[in-house]
């Protein structure tokens, strides 16, 4: 098997990452793309108890296990599968299970701060930025956590303000220099979309 091609989709929380990996996702033969989140690799933490884990910052780097994903990255390059780790967003902590990954041609790996990690720029081919507004990206948030993950409405904002903006400010913003291709307005940018389709398409071709 050929190296894949591996490309980093990253962006502020709201910002329409997922909306880009499913973008993409349409645009290319689906057995051909394997996609991980870095939410997925939260560091495991069951010797905490629940009221320790709600303290931590899950918005500084700190709070992933940045060695594991690169492991995996790198076992996916070299067509080695991996098992991507489950993280419940309803007890801070990972899951037992584990969700069993293949290589393949393309690997998308999003997440806010990717971009940030030196040892993980150094194995993206592409490397992505979605730029979206922080009222746009507020708005999804407060929407996807009181939907998708239990929390309280005041718990969101109060997070987002005492945590999320600033982490936002000093690590995430910053790395966009470092993106190859920047996208205002996420998903709903559909030039933006079909150039990057259009790239992954001629590196593909390439490598054949």
């Amino acid at each position: 098997m050929k190296r894949p091609l591996l490309i980093g989709i990253s962006g502020g929380t709201g910002s329409g990452k997922s909306t880009v990996v499913h973008e993409i996702l349409n645009s290319l033969p689906e057995k051909s793309i394997t996609i991980l989140e870095q939410d997925a690799y939260y560091k495991e933490q069951s010797e905490l108890s629940l009221e320790e884990r709600l303290k931590i910052n899950y918005d500084h780097p700190d709070a992933f296990d940045t060695p594991l994903l690169v492991k995996h990255l790198k076992m996916l390059v070299n067509g080695q599968a991996i098992d991507k780790p489950v993280y419940d967003f309803s007890v801070y902590n990972r899951s037992k299970a584990t969700v069993r990954v293949e290589p393949r041609d393309i690997i998308i790996l999003e997440g806010i701060l990717i971009l940030q990690e030196p040892d993980i720029r150094s194995l993206l081919d592409i490397k992505i930025y979605v730029d979206t507004d922080p009222d746009v990206r507020i708005i999804r948030r407060i929407t996807r956590d009181i939907k998708e993950r239990g929390r309280t409405y005041e718990s969101v904002v109060n997070q987002y303000l005492n945590v999320v903006r600033p982490m936002h400010l000093q690590f995430v913003e910053p790395s966009k220099r470092y993106a190859d291709i920047i996208i205002p307005e996420g998903g709903y940018n559909k030039v933006a979309i079909d150039i990057i389709v259009a790239k992954i398409n001629s590196i593909i071709q390439k490598n054949k």
